[in-house]
């Protein structure tokens, strides 16, 4: 019941077509991020998911049960999906035991029945012996955590994230991605996670699909988006780097020599032809040395324990690297280039 199967999705708001024949499975106790920049049809997707839009086309089954189609549609509480806003969405007249008990309450449980499972879950996100507390007595990591209980303790087998982290700083952000991943193994709910900060998404999900202007780029682990992206816009999108031009001359397998700027090196590719290329280059795979690919420093920013290298090659091109030491801008460096991909024709 809590695996999710989308076909042919597509949505339509006036003349924006936010969704445009999506298709994609979230597997039974999955953790699936939906990530792309803003606009890209990934919180419509959710809402398609929760019931509080419908279809132009397509469909979506829970299980075998059809929840949306064009003209049938499972209402949102008939669904049994938990769903955490990103405005938490608590109501400010109950304390914190009366918004996590709400979905008990309402099915009519005995009183101490619910105290029992309104103590374990605050127990689960770490919110014991703060059940009387009101919520606007709450920090912004404490309203999300009661948000999440209240999901939580419905049982549901599936659990939706819309955004959940936005309006928190970057400090409780980390402690609540250890939360969420602490969450998923415990309950093993099918969780859908909409974000488009892609640290998040990495951290957090065993799968990422990647939109950009309703369509789905890309599905795959948190490594095979960042190391091996299919498409330029994911690789644009998802880590730092740069995309280059370059010539593949020679080729075999998962393997080809490529030339960039003039120098050949060796990069990972799938279906790899000769002729021109688009090449990914990480920070981390690239290294100052004393020969290697010729480039100009154009800025050195401190990033803490690294600076952070800007450098233009011969074709006008820039890319990225971290060194220990800063640089003069100007300054004329080698690179060495110990990982690239070749990024597929899209």
């Amino acid at each position: 019941m809590s695996e999710i199967s989308i076909r042919d999705i597509s949505r339509r708001f006036g003349a924006i077509q936010a969704l445009d024949g999506i298709s994609l499975d979230f597997p039974a106790g999955s953790f699936t991020a939906l990530l792309g920049p803003s606009g890209c049809g990934k919180s419509t997707l959710l809402r398609l998911v929760a019931g509080f839009e419908a279809p132009d086309a397509g469909s979506i089954r829970f299980g075998s049960q059809l929840v949306a189609d064009p003209v049938r549609q499972v209402r949102p509480e008939k669904r049994g999906v938990g769903m955490v806003f990103q405005s938490y969405a608590l109501w400010p007249h109950m304390d914190v035991a009366g918004n996590v008990s709400y979905p008990l309450r309402t099915r009519g449980l005995e009183k101490g029945t619910i105290e029992q499972k309104v103590a374990d879950v605050l127990a689960m996100v770490g919110l014991t012996g703060l059940g009387a507390r009101k919520v606007d007595e709450l920090s912004g990591g404490q309203r999300q955590r009661v948000a999440l209980a209240r999901c939580i303790v419905a049982d549901a087998g599936i659990i939706l994230f819309d955004e959940p982290l936005a309006n928190l700083d970057i400090h409780l952000r980390a402690t609540m991605v250890d939360v969420f991943g602490d969450i998923h193994r415990a309950t093993g709910a099918t969780i859908v996670y909409v974000t488009h900060d892609q640290g998040e998404a990495l951290a957090l999900a065993d799968r990422i699909a990647v939109l950009d202007r309703g369509r789905l780029l890309q599905v795959g682990s948190p490594i095979e988006i960042y190391r091996a992206p299919v498409h330029v816009n994911v690789a644009g999108f998802v880590g730092r780097g740069a995309i280059v031009n370059g010539q593949a001359v020679d080729h075999r397998d998962d393997l080809a020599v490529v030339e960039i700027s003039g120098l050949r090196i060796e990069a990972r590719g799938a279906g790899i032809k000769s002729g021109p290329v688009r090449i990914l280059l990480r920070p981390e795979a690239l290294a100052l040395a004393h020969a290697g690919l010729p480039a100009v420093v154009k800025s050195s920013t401190y990033r803490g324990p690294v600076h952070e290298l800007r450098l233009s090659l011969g074709t006008g091109e820039e890319i990225l690297l971290d060194d220990p030491q800063a640089h003069v801008v100007g300054e004329h460096v080698h690179v060495a280039i110990s990982d690239a991909w070749v990024i597929p024709d899209a």
